[in-house]
C-alpha cells in the first residue's frame, strides 16, 4: 500500500461524524406540547358542564373547547412570526412595546373601550373577543427588564442610575394595575423584573432593600382592602363553616375535589365539583379538576412539565449569555421566571399552600389573552435557542 493511501485511511478513521445537533430544543418542544395538550383536554372536561346553568345556557357544551383550540391557533401563529423575528429587533422594539403597552393599560378605563366584569377593568372590547393587556404587559416586562440590565449594567452597583428608573417605570405600570384591579399580575410583572435585575447582576444591598419593602407594600394591600384580608383570614381556616360559605369557598372545593382524586383520579370526566361547585373550574381552578380527575399523578406531571420547561429555559439563557448575548439569555431567564413563579402561585392556591389569587395556569387554564402571550413567550425562548445553535454551528444569528 502506498504512503498516500495510508494516510487517507487514517484521516477516514478519524473523521468526525456530521453533526446530531437539531434546530430545536427538545425537552422544550415536548413538554410545552404536552402542556397544550393537557390544557386543550382539561377544559373541554372541566368546562362541558357550564352550559347546563343559567350563566352560559345560550352555549354549546364544546363552546369553550373550540374557543380555546381557536385560541391556541392564533397563538401559534404569532408565535412563528415572533420566532421569525431576530432578537436585535425585539431590542430595538423595546421602548415602543413599553409605551403601547402602557396606553393599552390606560384603555382599559375609558368608557366604550374598556370592558368591565366582576367589578375589575381589565380588558379591552375588541367585539367578538376581550384583550387583556396585563397578559401583554408580562411580556414586555421581561423584554423591557433584559433590556435595561444591558442598557444599565455598569450601573447596576448605584441605587440613583442603576435602581432608580426601573423603580419608577414599575411604579407606574403598578398603580395602572392595581387601579384595575389585578394584584396577580402585579405579582408576576414585579417578579419578573426582580428577578432579571437579580439575574443582571444589582447590588446586594439595594435589591434585599428592594424585597423588603415590596414585601411590605405587598402585605398593606392586604390589611387595607377589606376583602383581601377575608381572603387571607379564610385561607388560613377554609372549613370554618363561616368561610367555608364564603370567602372560604373556592378553597374549599377545591381541597375536596384533590381530596376525591386521591392517588390516580376518579376518571377523566368523571369529576362532580366542576358540576357548578367549583366556580372557575376551567381557568383558575383547573388544577383542581385535574387533580380530581386524574388525581395525585395528574397533579405530578403537570409539575414535572413546568419544572422541565422552566429549566430549559434557564439554560438556554445561560447558554446565550456565556456566548455575550445577555439581552437574549436574560429574556428565555426571564421567561422561566414569569412561568415558574405564575405556575407556583396557580397550584398552590388550588392546593390549600397559599391564599385565593386570581392567576391561571399557563398553557392549560381557558382563556385566550393569556393563551396567546404564553405563547408568544415560548416563541422567544425558542428564537434565543435558535440562535443558540446558529452561532455554535459558525453561523450568523
Amino acid at each position: 500500500m502506498s504512503l498516500f493511501a495510508e494516510l487517507t485511511q487514517s484521516v477516514n478513521a478519524i473523521r468526525p461524524g456530521r453533526t446530531a445537533m437539531r434546530n430545536y430544543d427538545l425537552p422544550l418542544f415536548v413538554a410545552a406540547g404536552t402542556l397544550l395538550c393537557l390544557g386543550l383536554l382539561m377544559v373541554y372536561s372541566a368546562s362541558i358542564a357550564l352550559a347546563d346553568g343559567p350563566l352560559f345556557s345560550q352555549m354549546s357544551r364544546y363552546s369553550f373547547v373550540t374557543r380555546q383550540a381557536v385560541f391556541m391557533v392564533m397563538g401559534l401563529t404569532l408565535a412563528l412570526l415572533v420566532w421569525l423575528t431576530p432578537l436585535s429587533v425585539v431590542q430595538r422594539l423595546t421602548l415602543p412595546l413599553f409605551g403601547f403597552t402602557a396606553f393599552l393599560l390606560v384603555l382599559v378605563f375609558v368608557p366604550g373601550i374598556g370592558y368591565e366584569a366582576n367589578g375589575a377593568n381589565r380588558w379591552i372590547d375588541l367585539g367578538p373577543v376581550n384583550f387583556q393587556p396585563s397578559e401583554l404587559m408580562k411580556v414586555v416586562a421581561v423584554i423591557f427588564a433584559a433590556d435595561y440590565v444591558v442598557r444599565k449594567q455598569q450601573h447596576m452597583d448605584s441605587f440613583v442610575n442603576g435602581f432608580m428608573p426601573m423603580a419608577l417605570a414599575m411604579a407606574g405600570i403598578g398603580i395602572l394595575l392595581l387601579l384595575e384591579p389585578d394584584l396577580g399580575a402585579l405579582i408576576v410583572v414585579m417578579a419578573i423584573a426582580m428577578g432579571i435585575l437579580f439575574l443582571g447582576g444589582i447590588n446586594a444591598k439595594v435589591f434585599s432593600c428592594l424585597v423588603a419593602v415590596l414585601v411590605f407594600i405587598f402585605f398593606l394591600l392586604i390589611w387595607l382592602s377589606p376583602w383581601r384580608r377575608a381572603r387571607l383570614f379564610a385561607y388560613l381556616d377554609p372549613w370554618n363553616p363561616e368561610n367555608a360559605y364564603g370567602s372560604a369557598y373556592q378553597l374549599s372545593h377545591s381541597l375536596i375535589a384533590i381530596g376525591r382524586g386521591e392517588w390516580f383520579g376518579v376518571g377523566l370526566g368523571s369529576s362532580i365539583e366542576k358540576l357548578h361547585y367549583l366556580p372557575e373550574a376551567h381557568t383558575d381552578f383547573i388544577v383542581s379538576v385535574i387533580g380530581e380527575e386524574l388525581g395525585f399523578m395528574g397533579i405530578a406531571l403537570v409539575i414535572v412539565l413546568f419544572a422541565v420547561l422552566v429549566a430549559r429555559a434557564f439554560e438556554i439563557g445561560r447558554s446565550a449569555i456565556a456566548m455575550e448575548r445577555v439581552f437574549s439569555g436574560l429574556v428565555a431567564q426571564g421567561v422561566g421566571i414569569w412561568f415558574g413563579v405564575q405556575a407556583f402561585i396557580n397550584i398552590g392556591v388550588c392546593l390549600g399552600l397559599l391564599p385565593t389569587k386570581g392567576l391561571t395556569l399557563p398553557l392549560i387554564s381557558y382563556g385566550g389573552s393569556g393563551m396567546v402571550m404564553n405563547l408568544v413567550a415560548l416563541a422567544l425562548v425558542a428564537r434565543v435557542d435558535y440562535e443558540n445553535r446558529l452561532l455554535m454551528r459558525g453561523g450568523r444569528a
